[in-house]
């Protein structure tokens, strides 16, 4: 009873480190942090648009709350400055014939709501600047600008968050796990891929990596070795008719990374198969990259996907998604070793050789004598 609590223990935790290792997780978020940068933070201030874009939403509504009451509230304190100065407030019992700057300034206040009123162009009438004083008009104008680019820059800010392609990525669904099984009479690792939308993804283009750690013949150890792994459909993997869900795959030939492995010891490896799915937005225009990840857990072998598209009786296609992530077990070589192997024994039965020690003599026979 204690070995098997402590098995499942262990493998518990091996699991949890698997989980923690994951590069980019199933959503397609990159689980990455950056230590001991020497550049200075102040350098995302240069590219402060893609900056902000970047921020979640509950820090962009507060700059752009902020950005609005603290400007409202600095030029109603320039206001109130400009009154002051120029001796418009009650506390100086101005005369009957004075002119203020800014008709009906009372206090601070009201030189807020006077601000405010000037920088969203509300104008109720009641408070307005005189040409009694060139201050007053210069600082209407500044304000006037100003207003006009931090409404321009902030409300673009939130369009263009709003408008993003990554909204339009959570839309593209990966299949929970791979297979490995035989396709067209070659070993195959497939993955499914759906578009739950109806408008299309232009010019798709899907893709993959293989990040494992790797020692050099030198001796230098590289984490997150990048190795290029090809995906096709039946049509090519440029263009996709991405109308349906697609199964993509990847051909386990002698130049394939799993080439050597097996369904025996593909549990024991150590990597990381990340899928990219590149495309164009239909209705925006706009670029967008899909991504999901897959580790040795997560790749069943022997198994392929369940159908899911089918014909109704009013000739309508229709797609089950409660089969999206089903497997069936399928028979299914071993290791994609055997089954090249299997198909060259195979192969040279049908084929005749020559043996080079083999040699037939003839004999010259005499004309016979009649």
């Amino acid at each position: 009873m204690f070995n098997y609590l402590r098995q499942r223990f262990t493998s518990h935790l091996r699991e949890r480190s698997r989980r923690r290792a994951r590069l980019v997780s199933k959503d397609g978020r990159c689980n990455i942090e950056f230590g001991n940068v020497e550049q200075s933070r102040f350098v995302f201030l240069i590219d402060i648009w893609t900056t902000i874009l970047d921020l979640r939403w509950r820090y962009k509504m507060t700059i752009f709350i902020s950005a609005f009451l603290g400007s409202w509230f600095l030029f109603g304190l320039l206001w109130y400055v400009v009154a002051y100065i120029h001796k418009d407030l009650p506390e100086f019992n101005p005369s009957i014939n004075h002119t203020p700057c800014v008709e009906n300034i009372n206090g601070l206040t009201s030189a807020f709501l006077f601000s405010l009123e000037t920088q969203v162009t509300i104008g109720y009438g009641f408070r307005c600047v005189t040409e009694q004083c060139a201050t007053a008009i210069f600082l209407l104008i500044f304000q006037s600008i100003l207003g006009v680019i931090i409404n321009s820059f902030m409300c673009g800010a939130i369009l263009a968050k709003i408008s993003r392609s990554k909204n339009r990525a959570k839309t593209i669904t990966f299949s929970k796990n791979a297979v490995i099984s035989k396709r067209g009479g070659k070993l195959c690792l497939l993955i499914r891929v759906a578009n739950l939308r109806k408008s299309l993804l232009i010019g798709s283009h899907i893709y993959g990596k293989l990040l494992k750690t790797t020692i050099t013949p030198e001796g230098e150890t590289i984490i997150l070795d990048q190795v290029n792994i090809e995906f096709v459909v039946d049509a090519g993997n440029e263009n996709l008719f991405f109308i349906s869900p697609l199964t993509i795959y990847h051909i386990i030939d002698k130049n394939s990374p799993f080439f050597h492995m097996a369904a025996e010891t593909i549990l024991q490896q150590d990597f990381e198969l990340v899928v990219f799915l590149d495309g164009t937005v239909e209705a925006t225009s706009a670029t967008c990259q899909v991504r999901t990840s897959y580790i040795p857990e997560e790749v069943l072998w022997g198994y392929r996907f369940a159908p899911i598209v089918s014909k109704t009786k009013e000739g309508k296609y229709r797609v089950d998604f409660q089969n999206f992530s089903k497997t069936v077990a399928v028979e299914t070589p071993h290791c994609a070793f055997c089954l090249y192997n299997e198909k060259e024994a195979k192969a040279k039965e049908k084929k005749g050789y020559d043996n080079p020690g083999f040699v037939l003599e003839v004999s010259e026979t005499s004309d016979t004598k009649m």
